[in-house]
């Protein structure tokens, strides 16, 4: 295993242009990775990339598995102990969102300050490997706060709970209820596999969704993933202007 010296970024649906801005960049298709899950879904490019951003390395997922291609919750998370193992000391994540919090709107980015796992699995489940972390992790602090903080000086004013479930298929309007019931402001089908192991490896995380749609039934039209993969593609400047601020600050 190398220095822990990167950031490691996970890139959400229709948010991988990111990737493209790095100097000194170098790609590997995910298939070229053993054990890493191939990205199947619209808007994953399926590479990892490594580079620099000014004075900062990079290590970043240009997109991700999920439960619903059919992969296990600990293929989902294998990415966090591969970047582990390739130095990364941080990690930052991003993903696309509905948006359950009335006063969200499509476009917005949020920061998560904590998670709700209704995907009914989780990556630590099976024998336990102590080299990575304890077999009871504490996640009181899943999304680390001090980085909350860097990323609101660097002008993310919002913030929620994001809530994980397995899809593909999006909520229905009475599930968006129950959801909003329980406290949830964001609901997505990623991230939190990849949360659990970071925090099970001691690696301090911050999350960024980008509001993508309003979740069913809060606005009276279908959702579609076009619409997730157009306000991606109209946010990911801004995107890519926030990540810059924030990651010389990380520590």
């Amino acid at each position: 295993m190398s220095d822990p010296s990167k950031i490691g970024v996970i890139l959400g649906s229709g948010l991988g242009s990111f990737a493209h801005t790095l100097e000194k960049r170098k790609e590997t298709p995910y298939s070229d990775i053993p054990g890493w899950p191939v990205s199947t879904a619209i808007g994953h490019a399926g590479k990892l990339v490594t580079g620099w951003l000014g004075d900062t390395e990079l290590i970043v997922a240009a997109g991700r598995a999920h439960l619903y291609e059919g992969y296990t919750a600990q293929q989902v998370a294998y990415p966090i102990r591969e970047m582990m193992y390739r130095g990364m000391r941080t990690l930052v994540v991003t993903n696309a969102a509905g948006g359950i919090n009335l006063g969200y709107k499509p476009g917005d980015l949020v920061l998560i300050s904590d998670h709700i796992n209704l995907m009914g699995v989780n990556p630590l489940t099976g024998p336990n490997d102590a080299s990575f972390g304890p077999r009871f992790p504490d996640m009181s602090e899943a999304y680390s706060r001090e980085y909350r903080e860097i990323a609101r000086q660097a002008g993310v004013l919002k913030e929620g709970v994001y809530a994980a479930v397995p899809g593909p298929s999006y909520e229905t309007p009475a599930e968006i209820r129950y959801l909003r019931t329980i406290g949830a402001d964001l609901v997505g089908m990623s991230t939190v596999p990849e949360v659990i192991a970071a925090n099970h490896m001691g690696i301090k995380v911050l999350g960024i969704s980008c509001v993508t749609n309003m979740a069913a039934g809060i606005l009276p039209q279908k959702l579609s993933h076009a619409e997730v993969m157009e306000t991606g593609d109209r946010v990911k400047d801004t995107l890519a202007a926030l990540l810059r601020a924030i990651f010389p600050k990380l520590k």
